[in-house]
């Protein structure tokens, strides 16, 4: 079964969190949630959520993909926490997926694994840092490699297929997918 982290810090976008922790959750991957630090973590807009666990109780263990939820100022104390910077960089090196949506992409770009790639975030998240290499585009759902990227809250459920579709198949994302009663395009 694949194993994904979700790493849950204050002021995350709640939308994106819930988006890809249910989405996953119902392709029967098993999706661990790890808040910073202890307790509650209370999101941008005040949902308040429960982690699993916290993050030092998980960082050994092994996952097949790291999903970093956006939202201010949960990506900037998820930019700011050496353990995620760590994490990442482990991840990238043993070839194992890592994805961010919406502010969180600028996580991954701190952690030097966005340079050469093409890459998707909330508009002005990357433009203001200085990276050398990054195609940024404004495609809703970006997969480059093992790095995935979406734009933002409007893209949760996109970038939450995508990330199913990338660990299970595109059989799985069609069977989580099709109950969800999404419209087709065109309707």
């Amino acid at each position: 079964m694949a194993r994904v982290l979700v790493p849950l810090a204050q002021g995350c976008e709640e939308l994106e969190a819930v988006t890809v922790i249910d989405l996953l959750r119902r392709a029967g991957i098993e999706v661990v949630t790890a808040g910073l630090e202890p307790g509650p973590v209370k999101c941008s807009r005040g949902v308040v959520l429960m982690p699993d666990t916290t993050l030092d109780q998980v960082l050994s263990e092994d996952f097949d993909m790291v999903v970093l939820p956006g939202g201010l100022p949960g990506a900037d104390h998820l930019q700011q926490d050496e353990r995620i910077r760590s994490l990442l960089q482990r991840m990238a090196g043993e070839g194992r997926y890592t994805a961010a949506i919406c502010a969180a992409p600028k996580v991954l770009a701190s952690a030097g694994l966005l340079e050469g790639r093409e890459v998707t975030a909330y508009p002005g998240v990357l433009e203001s840092m200085s990276l050398s290499g990054v195609r940024l585009t404004s495609d809703p759902v970006v997969a480059d490699g093992k790095v995935i990227t979406s734009r933002g809250p409007g893209t949760a459920m996109d970038f939450a297929l995508a990330l199913i579709e990338r660990l299970l198949g595109e059989s799985a994302r069609r069977e989580v997918e099709a109950p969800l009663m999404r419209p087709t395009q065109g309707e």
